[in-house]
This record gives structure tokens, C-alpha cells and sequence, in this order.
């Protein structure tokens, strides 16, 4: 009898000991899962058709493919993220060549460390790279392009201040010392002095004496704001505003980035997006047709925007 009980006692010993053990693997697992990836693809289609309609129209076809792919670290006081995004679209109507509606590559990575979990301020970096993957042109016209593949392309990179409660869902940026070039890398365009860079120098009889600078550097102050949240029940808002002045070239004069998209959901696959996009550089300076022929005169920046409305599918993964 008194050996029946010992060996109930053991076993019921080696029984705790092991829930113990597993307990205390589970909080190591759980603290060792530091990244969270999301990655996003989706795919939007319009479609007009008109088939003996009395008051005329053109069918028309386009489409959007976007990619969105994120990685988060988090541990303690540091954060880290880092974003890849894509997006081109096209669109085709009846008697005309196919065109290019969207084309947009952005990198971005910030990171973030604060003294204590008290505090919601980081003292962050940030890291933002935009370009395009194909030629774009001003339609009619497919002889000229007027941008391509890093021409334009962006980079920020510089150090301040993030303030956020729940830094994933909202967060304010400061920098005081931002780094931004601009990089056009066709050389046609940097002789023309496109997206603000120095254009080539002729001589008398038209001959380059010179070439077009290829980057355009600048120092100045950025400031940011990143908004998400549900303002409904499958209504989702995302605010993304950029604020950039240069201390050296027109201080003052800001760039203004600001894009503002609501995602309405329909189910897990399917969704409508309604999106707006205003844009303001400085450097960059519109063409305004003479009174004679195929000439241009160089006016100053205009407020750029664009609007889309699509209905499409969406896949994580």
C-alpha cells in the first residue's frame, strides 16, 4: 500500500513539473514572436460596354493591381517597420492604344526607440524611397516620354521626433534634418531640367556644352502623419500626409504628399476603394502652349490631384 502511494505521489509530481515546463515554453514561445507580416494583393476592374446605346459612348476596360507588404518588429522600447508598396493600372477604350492610369513604387522603413513604456514620444529614423516601373507619357503623344523608371525617383532619409499612443494606428513625425534627392536618371530629361534638377547649357548654335545634373539634393524639415482606423463596420480609413521644406531653396514653399483611401468592405475577398491623392512640389513647373507652334513657355507649380473609385478583390496572405 505504501508503495501505491508513492508512486501516486511521484507521478503526480512529475505531472506538475511537466505543466510548469509547458507553461514556461508557451511564455517563451510567445515572447520570442517579435515580427508581425501582412502582405496584401489586390486586383480592381472597371468595365463600360454600350451596344447599340442611342446617346453614344466608347467601351472602355481598366484595371489596378496593388501589392501591399508590411513588417513590424516590436520588443520592449524599439519598433521597427518597414513597407513595400506597388501599384500600376491600365485602361483601354475602343479606338484608342492602351494607357497607363497608375504606376507607383514606394519603400519605406521607420524605426522608433523610446526611454520608458510611460512615454508615447520616440526618437525615430526614417528611411522613403518612390519611383515607377514603366515610361510615362502625355497622352496622345507616345514618342516623348516625359517620365520613366528612376525619373523621377524620390529619397528621404533623416532623424526627429514620433509621437504615437498607438503608434500603429496613428503617429505624428518630426524632423528637423531631412535628407531628400531627386534622382532623374534619363538624360534627355535632366538635359530638359525635369522634376527640378539643373537642365544641360547650350551654345548659341543649340550644341550641349553641358549636361543636365542627374540629382537634385536638398536639406530641409519633414513633417508626417499616419492615420488608420474603422470608422464603421467594415469602413476603413487610412490618412497619409507629407509636409517637406528645403532650408536652402525657397524655405517656405512646402511639398505637400497627401493621400486619403476608404476601404469599404464587402466580404473577405471583395472590396470597394475610394481613394484621393493631392500632390504640391515645388520644383516641379508646368508648360504652358505660346502663340507659336510646338513652343512652351515654363509657368510655376500647380496643385496636382487625382481620384479613383474601383471595385475589386483582395487576397492576404
Amino acid at each position: 500500500m505504501r508503495i501505491c502511494l508513492l508512486i501516486i505521489a511521484l507521478l503526480a509530481i512529475n505531472n506538475v513539473k511537466a505543466q510548469e515546463v509547458n507553461q514556461d515554453s508557451v511564455v517563451k514561445v510567445q515572447d520570442t514572436i517579435k515580427w508581425l507580416q501582412e502582405n496584401k494583393a489586390g486586383l480592381d476592374i472597371n468595365e463600360v460596354t454600350f451596344v447599340n446605346w442611342s446617346a453614344g459612348g466608347s467601351n472602355s476596360i481598366s484595371a489596378l493591381f496593388n501589392l501591399h507588404s508590411s513588417l513590424r518588429y516590436k520588443r520592449d522600447n524599439l519598433i521597427w517597420k518597414s513597407v513595400a508598396r506597388t501599384r500600376y493600372g491600365v485602361n483601354k477604350q475602343e479606338n484608342q492604344k492602351l494607357r497607363k492610369t497608375e504606376d507607383e513604387l514606394e519603400l519605406s522603413s521607420t524605426i522608433g526607440y523610446r526611454k520608458d513604456t510611460l512615454t508615447n514620444w520616440y526618437y525615430s529614423g526614417k528611411f522613403n524611397f518612390k519611383t515607377q516601373f514603366s515610361n510615362g507619357y502625355n497622352y496622345p503623344d507616345r514618342a516623348n516620354p516625359i517620365s520613366r523608371f528612376m525619373a523621377p525617383g524620390y529619397m528621404f532619409l533623416g532623424v526627429g521626433i514620433e509621437y504615437g499612443k498607438n503608434i500603429e494606428k496613428l503617429a505624428f513625425y518630426f524632423s528637423p534634418l531631412t535628407y531628400k534627392g531627386t534622382y532623374v536618371l534619363d538624360q534627355t530629361l535632366a538635359d530638359a531640367g525635369s522634376f527640378g534638377v539643373e537642365p544641360a547649357i547650350y551654345d548659341e548654335l543649340g550644341n550641349r556644352i553641358k549636361k543636365g545634373e542627374n540629382v537634385r539634393t536638398e536639406m530641409g524639415v519633414l513633417v508626417t502623419n499616419n492615420y488608420e482606423t474603422e470608422l464603421f463596420d467594415n469602413i476603413h480609413l487610412r490618412n497619409q500626409l507629407s509636409l517637406y521644406t528645403d532650408y536652402f531653396n525657397s524655405f517656405g514653399n512646402v511639398d505637400v504628399d497627401w493621400e486619403l483611401v476608404f476601404d469599404f468592405k464587402v466580404n473577405d475577398y471583395v472590396k470597394a476603394t475610394l481613394g484621393s491623392h493631392l500632390k504640391y512640389d515645388d520644383d516641379i513647373k508646368t508648360l504652358v502652349e505660346t502663340d507659336v507652334e510646338d513652343e512652351f513657355e515654363e509657368k510655376g507649380a500647380k496643385v496636382q490631384w487625382k481620384q479613383a473609385l474601383g471595385v475589386g478583390v483582395i487576397m492576404a496572405f
